[in-house]
């Protein structure tokens, strides 16, 4: 494929496929609307290409595109892949047709704008991956912004201009205090270099050896930023708002790809360019996840709305991710990576389930359900598959990036590992004691008195959860596939750390 710039198309073939929406008589809502399910296809086609073309073996970034954009300040377009941004690229590619297919028959209301906006923020999110420059990284962070704000705050819930608000504060704080460090680690090259020349480079900056205490502020501002998109314990109080008053399709996208973007930035920037920095913040950070993967799961268990208890339970699970990354131990970071990978296949499906009972019911209170498994054993069949991929039943796909955390956690502090086992039999409590209420039993009055409007999955919502069903399977039983994609980048960036000291933890 030399010659082909296959990042620059599977970033920007959906902005493409946005303009050619927006040309699009409105009241042709079939014709938008398969217009974006192409649009998303075709990218997700190109993604593929770039996998098969990919060499795992091979060390560094590939498919590099790189252009001038302001010489002035050394500011370049600048596009690379390894293999962790590479299978996130492919994550978004396949979660984003699978909620564009899911919004067909809940999204009757401005299907032209909610389309435009779904794919304008599918460039945002590829972009994030795939830039290797820090200000281009810093644009394309920005613009996910803007349509998930449209996304929540347009065709959400009752309270979604709350939920909006309160996602865009967060993020935006966030953004700005990363952009401070951004222009920092940028003024200070160019200082002592005398040439503003590689001031934004990515390649650049990772092996240049900042001053300590540089070091210390600048992972500060981009932690910020990450730790919010995440959410970490304490910044995690946005998650729950946004999730319930967030379309179906939004809550996936938000779920699958969107809280991967902080973890990604973690393992991308905030290691390799301030590895110093990265020991002496470590024990926090470590500390921050483990109350986070128990604080998850113990509010996840007393909650009465559905798309709350998932949206608690994504806490808890990347609560496991954040720690795999900062114990600095290779199982513990091939397991990070591979828990987001997981993570976003099977709490996407979780909100796509919800959402179809959502459809029908109108409600997500756990209480009024109850004995759907003999009205709708389909239904019925896929939550409870993907309720135990959720609660890391082996052989599937949740299973192995926990148990790997698990193994380096241990290896690093055993008290750490003994706690994030805890919060997985917890999992299995919320999750199993939800699973009975809402399938087992009689059929309860509420539903009822529903009458025939509570039918079973149609064929197009099969087809929408067909796809991850399938990677959740083979993901859990084939683990290596996605394993030795990125093997050389999690030994690479920590050959640049060094092992995790455990001075400072409590």
């Amino acid at each position: 494929m030399n010659g082909v710039p296959l990042l620059t198309l599977v970033t920007f073939v959906p902005l493409a496929g946005a303009l050619v929406i927006a040309l699009l008589p409105r009241q042709r809502l079939s014709w938008i609307r398969f217009a974006a399910l192409g649009t998303a296809l075709l990218t997700w086609a190109v993604s593929l290409l770039l996998l098969a073309s990919f060499d795992h073996t091979a060390t560094g970034f590939q498919f590099v595109e790189q252009a001038d954009w302001v010489p002035a300040f050394g500011i370049q377009y600048k596009l690379g892949v390894d293999g962790i941004s590479l299978a996130l690229v492919v994550l978004t590619t396949t979660l984003t047709a699978v909620s564009i297919l899911a919004s067909f028959g809940p999204i009757v209301d401005r299907v032209k704008e909610y389309m435009i906006a779904f794919l304008v923020l599918e460039v945002g999110m590829i972009g994030v991956f795939l830039a290797l420059d820090t200000f281009l990284f810093y644009i394309f962070w920005e613009i996910v912004l803007v349509p998930m704000y449209l996304i929540i705050g347009i065709w959400g819930g009752a309270n979604r201009i709350y939920a909006t608000i309160k996602f865009v504060l967060y993020t935006l704080v966030g953004s700005l205090l990363m952009l401070v460090a951004i222009l920092g680690i940028a003024f200070t090259y160019q200082l002592q270099t005398g040439s503003w020349t590689g001031a934004f480079d990515y390649e650049t900056l990772r092996g240049f050896g900042f001053d300590p205490t540089l070091q210390f502020f600048a992972f500060a501002g981009f932690f910020l930023a990450f730790a919010i998109k995440v959410p970490m314990f304490p910044f995690h109080t946005w998650l729950p708002d946004a999730h319930v008053e967030a379309p179906t399709a939004g809550s996936v996208i938000l779920a699958g790809v969107l809280l991967k973007l902080g973890a990604y930035g973690l393992i991308r920037f905030n290691l390799p360019l301030f590895p110093d920095a990265a020991q002496q913040w470590a024990p926090l950070i470590i500390v921050l996840s483990l109350i986070a993967i128990v604080y998850g799961a113990i509010v996840a268990l007393v909650q009465p709305d559905l798309k709350k208890l998932v949206a608690y339970s994504s806490v808890s699970h990347m609560g496991f991710v954040t720690l795999g990354i900062f114990i600095f131990q290779e199982q513990g970071m091939h397991g990070a990576v591979l828990q987001m990978i997981a993570h976003g296949l099977i709490t996407g499906a979780l909100f796509l389930l919800v959402g179809v009972i959502y459809e029908r019911t109108h409600d997500r209170t756990i209480a009024k359900m109850g004995g759907l498994a003999g009205t709708v054993p389909v239904y019925s069949a896929m939550l409870g598959f993907f309720v135990l991929a959720s609660l890391a039943l082996p052989g599937l796909a949740g299973f192995v990036g926990e148990f790997l955390v698990l193994v380096g956690s241990f290896d690093y502090w055993p008290v750490a590992a003994a706690v994030a086992a805890l919060a997985m039999m917890l999992a299995a409590a919320y999750l199993l004691w939800m699973y009975q209420r809402v399938v087992f039993g009689d059929l309860s009055d509420y539903l009822k008195g529903l009458g025939h409007h509570l039918t079973d999955m149609t064929r197009v919502e099969v087809l929408t959860i067909a796809p991850l069903v399938v990677l959740t399977v083979a993901f859990g039983v084939f683990p290596g596939l996605l394993l030795e994609l990125w093997q050389m980048p999690v030994t690479d960036i920590l050959a640049r750390i060094g092992p995790a000291n455990l001075a400072g933890v409590p």
